[in-house]
């Protein structure tokens, strides 16, 4: 009879022990179906999986389990194809997200979503709420530059930054044959959360004739002045302007590009900036884009601390890249092996990088922000040895 007691008990058990998968398989099953329109079951991977890969990046930087939160509309004309590269500011305890929408056309305009958590995207527009007219320079030779599916043309990869009541933002401004420039655009803050697209009519800051991508603003002025950072390698360059005003059309400014005599000596696999800098107590975090020799069709992303009063030195670097191409939406797309960043944002204690998976849909990694400073310091390659001393 004793042996007989002992047996049922093993049994209920063992029958637990069963259960327990079942559920997590539902659980899992339900956020599978929500991205099955898009991609199939062999593309996902298990969340075993997503937290393997993450161990070669900043352990702190997550990936959000209900990535991608921005994915082509089908019915959406104007986001057909693609829904990508977003950028992101925050206002009163929101995320609002600009993010770059490739049409049936393969025309590239600006989109909108917002966010009161930062994960969830709400209020999408589905329309663009900024488009740049594309004006082909005559008589000029052509690039044919294809650029992430948008062949023909229109404003790529945005950048926003918010400074006191206006909005900036930097574009990569496509003319869908042989021009690729930086475009600048502006509208109040009020406007822009009342829905009022009243944009500033965009000009073009970078010369014509010369292919720029990945330049920002600084979320304040610096010494005064507004500050462009718009090169990296083989050293950081930042333009400083009094006034926003200063660009007409006429005014451009002077970087390198593939012509110049530095193209040559810059950092290999180096691509260029991603979103505005953060302002923190230990300088600006700075986000950006670059391919490592081994793998040289692959962006990362990497992360560096500048200093605060003169941000062209260097304090930290990341050692590793922060995030990599490693999970279905970061492979699967019109192009495989692109994590992408235009935008990141500080909400409560909490970063969010914003960024573009395979050149399709838009994601968001957290990481706590104190702990993301101390991890990339700690491990990062400190430029200015004798700083500390300083203060």
């Amino acid at each position: 009879m004793a042996g007989s007691k002992k047996t049922k008990k093993i049994k209920k058990k063992v029958v637990k022990v069963k259960k327990v998968p079942v559920k997590k398989t539902k659980v899992i099953s339900k956020k599978v179906s929500k991205v099955k329109k898009i991609f199939s079951k062999k593309k996902i991977i298990s969340r075993k999986k997503r937290k393997i890969v993450t161990k070669k990046s900043i352990k702190v930087l997550k990936r959000f389990v209900g990535n991608p939160i921005i994915h082509p509309a089908s019915g959406k004309y104007w986001e057909a194809k693609a829904t990508f590269n977003p950028t992101a500011f925050e206002h009163n305890g929101k995320v609002h997200v600009i993010y770059r929408a490739v049409s049936a056309s393969d025309l590239s305009t600006l989109c909108y979503g917002g966010s009161k958590d930062g994960y969830n995207i709400s209020g999408r527009t589905f329309q663009p709420v900024f488009i740049h007219k594309n004006y082909p320079t005559k008589g000029t030779e052509p690039i044919f530059y294809n650029s992430g599916g948008g062949g023909n043309g229109g404003a790529e990869d945005p950048r926003v930054t918010k400074i006191d009541d206006m909005l900036y933002v930097t574009y990569t401004a496509f003319d869908g044959w042989g021009s690729v420039r930086i475009g600048l655009t502006s509208i109040s803050l009020k406007d822009f959360i009342d829905k009022k697209w009243n944009w500033k009519k965009p000009v073009l800051i970078s010369p014509p004739g010369e292919v720029h991508k990945n330049w920002v603003i600084f979320p304040e002025k610096i010494n005064g002045k507004y500050a462009i950072l718009h090169n990296l390698s083989p050293e950081i360059m930042i333009e400083y302007v009094s006034d926003m005003n200063y660009f007409d059309g006429t005014r451009f400014i002077q970087s390198i590009h593939q012509n110049h005599p530095l193209w040559q000596v810059r950092e290999k696999g180096m691509r260029g900036v991603g979103g505005a800098p953060i302002k923190t107590k230990y300088g600006w975090l700075l986000f950006y884009h670059a391919m490592e020799p081994h793998e040289m069709y692959r962006y990362k992303l990497w992360a560096m601390i500048l200093d605060l009063k003169n941000p062209t030195k260097v304090l930290y670097r990341s050692k590793k890249p922060i995030l990599e191409p490693e999970v279905f939406y970061e492979n699967e797309g019109l192009k495989s092996g692109i994590v992408y960043s235009c935008g990141a944002v500080v909400k409560g204690e909490d970063l969010f990088i914003y960024y573009g998976g395979a050149d399709m849909v838009s994601c968001v990694a957290t990481a706590n922000l104190k702990l993301f400073l101390k991890e990339l310091m700690s491990s990062g390659i400190t430029k200015l040895k004798k700083r500390t001393k300083k203060n």
